[in-house]
């Protein structure tokens, strides 16, 4: 249930994303971000708070482990349009967690996948390297495009 602790704290962002999120030769573009999450019911949720300051952006991110089923919700918010996205549920193998769940973009019904990895290291402890990796799926699963990668490191 504290599969999150790890990311407590506060954090510098290298964020790397496609220009467009369904077009697989789409650019790449890079920016920065710094992020700031806390741990609450026991390591049951986990609460972040993201800015992007080169973009005038922002977001929140809730997790919300449910214990019955032994698997976590993760909520998007965007500062930018106030919306509450639909979440992602899943759960983490070792240092791995994969998340899923139905969307839209640009109109279209996508699949959404994230991906945590790199979370060895409990509690932030020296030797943790977050990754967070997000795909989009035209297809219900079948084939991914990879369209956002943010890789974290500890602030000071």
């Amino acid at each position: 249930m504290d599969d999150f602790d790890f990311l407590v704290g506060s954090w510098d962002v290298a964020n790397r994303r496609r220009v467009d999120f369904l077009d697989a030769d789409s650019p790449w573009e890079e920016f920065p971000a710094v992020s700031r999450i806390s741990r609450h019911f026991g390591g049951g949720a986990s609460f972040d708070e993201i800015d992007f300051p080169t973009k005038g952006a922002g977001g929140l991110t809730l997790r919300l482990f449910d214990r019955e089923r032994e698997e976590w919700s993760l909520y998007w918010a965007s500062g930018r349009t106030g919306t509450l996205f639909p979440p992602v549920v899943g759960r983490f193998d070792g240092d791995r967690g994969v998340f899923e769940g139905e969307d839209t973009h640009d109109g279209k019904d996508v699949r959404v996948r994230y991906v945590w990895s790199g979370t060895s290291g409990t509690s932030g402890t020296s030797g943790a390297a977050p990754r967070w990796e997000q795909a989009f799926s035209l297809d219900g699963g079948a084939t991914w495009l990879d369209n956002w990668t943010m890789d974290f490191t500890r602030r000071p």
